[in-house]
């Protein structure tokens, strides 16, 4: 009887651990935050996160009804976590417009008054990107702004923003995907920054651009677009002396990043210049920098690094604010495309995003980096 026990408890082992080695195998790991299929709906796509000033972590996402395409019934979704991610709330819904397109979320935290403020865009459930572009659609591409000022629990109402911060010439229209910036130098101190790109009705080009709010939200205001088209979806990051950083997915044939530099809080971007050690297949990225007590200030960037296909999810660190990139952790090898990077309360990075076996679209997952992993 001792025996048969002891072989009970050694196949309950194995089988435990065989099922923990499937989860990560099948990506089904805990901190999967969102997996397709699950809650009503079919598919989850475009992670960002931001940290408030109480230390709750804010994960949003589109959670898309009937598939994993960028048209038809779309909502904005968010889960909560006060301990640094390793718990989460369940799932709640930011915005839901019916069967129309709620998305591109584009967060920021204003740290005077700790409101998060939700930039994001919207257009018919009926209209796809190309109609938009093509201006065939039976609407366009618009621009909102929720806020929430209790830790993300509950939303205003979405505020259309569209006539303040698109040009009447531009059709495609997209905030983000990813988290804006508070800058924290002197002259512009407060500014809230976002990235953004648009396509242009005429000429087809697209371009990349900022929009920026000096009243913690309330009104918008456009910044300057990238002079050079080409790009879209960026990223920004404010640098020392209160530099901003736009990098940016880029559509030639290098299949690397572009960036771009202002002076002036937004308000006009540099000549593009390519960075050649950020590979990508065309992908959205983010970037972070980073600067706090007892450590060295780095820039942190995450992508897909691969110039053939969304997959080999990559976080880089650099400590000459971007000229070079020697130490980054590969993530995920295997399908994977949209991120976004975070501070924890702990002071350790955390890269949020879309990673499967099969498909880069299975899961959008949450993962606390530990700097040792950097080589």
């Amino acid at each position: 009887m001792r025996v048969i026990s002891h072989l009970k408890k050694n196949i309950q082992g194995v089988v435990a651990l065989l099922f923990l080695v499937s989860e990560a195998v099948f990506g089904q790991e805990p901190n999967a935050l969102f997996k397709s299929g699950e809650e009503g709906y079919k598919c989850y796509r475009i992670p960002t996160i931001i940290l408030t000033n109480k230390g709750t972590l804010l994960a949003f996402a589109e959670a898309r009804k009937n598939g994993c395409g960028d048209a038809g019934d779309i909502d904005l979704v968010v889960r909560r976590s006060a301990d640094g991610g390793k718990t989460w709330s369940p799932m709640s819904i930011v915005w839901d417009d019916a069967d129309n397109t709620c998305g591109n979320p584009a967060p920021v935290v204003d740290r005077k008054t700790g409101n998060i403020i939700l930039l994001s865009t919207w257009n018919l459930g009926t209209d796809h990107e190309k109609q938009i572009i093509a201006g065939t659609s039976k609407d366009t591409r618009r621009i909102f702004v929720l806020s929430s000022n209790d830790e993300g629990n509950s939303w205003s109402k979405a505020r259309d923003i569209t006539s303040d911060v698109k040009k009447p010439d531009w059709t495609w229209y997209a905030t983000g995907p990813c988290n804006g910036v508070q800058m924290q130098s002197k002259k512009y101190r407060g500014r809230l920054v976002i990235p953004c790109d648009h396509i242009e009705a005429e000429s087809k080009k697209y371009y990349s651009h900022s929009i920026y709010s000096d009243d913690g939200g309330l009104t918008w205001k456009l910044g300057g677009t990238t002079p050079t088209d080409m790009v879209n979806e960026c990223t920004v990051a404010e640098l020392p002396k209160g530099i901003l950083l736009l990098n940016m997915r880029n559509y030639n044939s290098t299949k690397v990043r572009q960036t771009s530099t202002s002076k002036d809080g937004g308000e006009t971007w540099s000549e593009l210049k390519a960075d050649s050690t950020l590979i990508e297949p065309v992908c959205q990225g983010s970037l972070l920098w980073y600067d706090h007590t007892g450590r060295k200030p780095f820039l942190a960037f995450s992508n897909p690094a691969n110039q053939k296909s969304r997959t080999n999810m990559t976080v880089r660190l650099s400590y000459d604010k971007g000229k070079s990139w020697k130490l980054k952790n590969v993530l995920h090898e295997g399908p994977s495309a949209y991120s976004n990077l975070v501070v924890l309360p702990n002071g350790n990075l955390a890269c949020y995003y879309e990673a499967g076996q099969k498909s880069a679209y299975e899961s959008i997952v949450f993962k606390e980096l530990m700097f040792d992993d950097f080589k």
